[in-house]
């Protein structure tokens, strides 16, 4: 029994001191676990700090730097301005100069005329005095008065005057019986001519319905971009007003006006109504106007009964379907001029073929005037030269206004049926001229410039909207751009009120999911 107990005793002290040594053992177990986790998190508070005080260093780097590109281009645009400032105040300094040029200048002639004037009147009162004493002394010479020599010297003229007149009507009477057929054929053309009658009207505008007024605010687009890339890919400006159910197109360009009027029914048509919708629409109205174009002028060159007609030349003719001139549409004129001059040319014995081939081409410069500078029938010759016509037809072209003098029968024809089927009034056609001729310049400036790739004349001419090549003009250049272009059209031109310049920036990009 007692052995038992001292076993017990002694299994129990060995299990205290069991217990003892694990807990001595965790113990110092968990204090180097604690002292391993308080040196990683130094290690690790540590690199924070490197890192934030690296990240700290680097945005003050970024922010110097940042500041002194800021200080760069506000020094730069300080610079630009006071030189902008300095070249107004040359040109005022310029111009104060030459006014007080100016007016020394008048200031001198007007002292010199007074004094001119005063020689004059001297001169003027000797003169008499010299001319008195003269008829004086020739009267006793001659032993007549002033109006007794004026009575024999008309005698004398008069004689010589009645010799000549019957040399002259001699002359005049057998160069008449050498060319009585000639003659004859110039007075009847003249004759017709006399009869013609005028007539004045013009149309630039183009008038699209539409289902309902809430279509308008489609076609206007979130903040207008639909109206804008409408606008700035067809060129023609688009007015939506109060008018009811209908918007209105306006460009002096009638071709492109028909591409913008097709492409705007198809949209309204359709519904849908975004950039890239209206980019593809307005693509196949191009197409589609073009091919009308090449019908037109193969149906107006059979119409007319003219063959050999170089094609470029009858596609160009084509373009005279969406030209109206004076409230006549230009290429119905053109086909009846034809008809009329080879009608007039049958009955005067002239060449038929001649006179209807000048006819038709007569007025085709007014299908690329918007294009080219100078007077339409001038731009006609020029492309009649250019695809070969005889010159004959390119003298009957040039011939049909006033300025060229007609030399041969078929050019008179030509002129006769111009006036005959009322197409062209002189009131106007000087101001209609001005007009395209101004919103020809204006996209002439515009494209003068390095950068640009398209530019449109809108608004009747109160504004230029410019498209540049993205990748050739930044932002910043694109404003020092706008500036140039209204300063040239300052320089350059005389124009009513203000001309508005628009540089159009676009960039994108395109990719298909397939």
């Amino acid at each position: 029994m007692d052995e038992l107990n001292i076993v017990l005793v002694v299994t129990e002290i060995i299990l205290v001191a069991a217990l003892i040594y694990y807990f001595v053992t965790e113990n110092k177990r968990r204090v180097e676990n604690q002292r391993r986790d308080q040196e990683e998190l130094q290690r690790r508070q540590d690199l924070l700090n490197k890192e934030v005080e690296a990240q700290r260093k680097s945005l003050v780097v970024e922010a110097r730097e940042e500041a002194l590109r800021l200080k760069g281009e506000l020094e730069a645009e300080e610079r630009e301005q006071r030189a902008e400032l300095q070249r107004l105040e040359r040109r005022l300094s310029q111009r104060e100069e030459a006014l007080e040029r100016r007016v020394e200048t008048i200031e001198a002639r007007e002292g010199g005329i007074a004094s001119r004037e005063k020689e004059l009147a001297e001169a003027l009162e000797e003169s008499r005095q010299v001319y008195a004493k003269g008829q004086a002394a020739l009267e006793k010479v001659a032993g007549l008065t002033a109006e007794e020599a004026k009575a024999q010297l008309l005698r004398n003229i008069e004689d010589e005057v009645q010799r000549d007149a019957a040399k002259l009507i001699r002359e005049t009477e057998e160069r008449a019986k050498a060319d009585a057929d000639r003659i004859a054929r110039k007075i009847v053309t003249l004759a017709i001519q006399r009869c013609a009658v005028d007539t004045v009207s013009e149309s630039t505008v183009s008038v699209v319905p539409l289902p309902t007024d809430d279509m308008k605010g489609r076609i206007i687009g979130r903040e207008g971009r639909n109206i804008r890339a409408f606008e700035t890919m067809t060129g023609v400006d688009l007015i939506i007003d109060d008018t009811p159910e209908a918007v209105v197109l306006s460009a002096f360009d009638p071709v492109r006006r028909e591409i913008a009027r097709l492409a705007l029914n198809a949209l309204v048509a359709d519904g849908r109504i975004h950039p890239g919708r209206i980019e593809e629409t307005i693509e196949r109205a191009r197409a589609e106007v073009e091919t009308k174009v090449r019908d037109a002028g193969e149906s107006a060159v059979m119409a007319a009964g003219v063959t050999g007609l170089h094609p470029e030349l009858t596609r160009v003719l084509g373009k005279l379907r969406y030209r109206s001139s004076y409230g006549q549409n230009v290429l119905d004129h053109s086909v009846e001029m034809a008809h009329l001059a080879g009608a007039l040319a049958a009955e005067l014995g002239a060449n038929v073929q001649l006179a209807k081939r000048s006819a038709l081409l007569h007025d085709i410069g007014k299908a690329v005037d918007f294009e080219t500078e100078g007077a339409h029938h001038h731009i006609s010759m020029d492309l009649a030269r250019r695809y070969g016509e005889p010159e004959e037809v390119i003298h009957a072209i040039g011939a049909h206004h006033d300025e060229i003098e007609p030399e041969t029968v078929e050019a008179m024809l030509v002129r006769i049926a111009d006036a005959l089927s009322a197409a062209r009034p002189g009131a106007r056609r000087e101001n209609l001229e001005a007009y395209i001729k101004r919103l020809t310049q204006l996209e002439a400036i515009a494209d003068s410039f390095e950068g640009v790739e398209k530019a449109y004349a809108v608004q009747a001419g109160r504004e230029v909207r410019i498209m540049v090549r993205p990748t050739v003009v930044d932002d910043v250049k694109a404003t020092t751009l706008a500036r140039e272009v209204s300063r040239c059209i300052e320089e350059q031109m005389q124009y009513p009120g203000q001309i508005k310049v628009t540089v159009i920036r676009e960039t994108r990009a395109v990719e298909f999911a397939k």
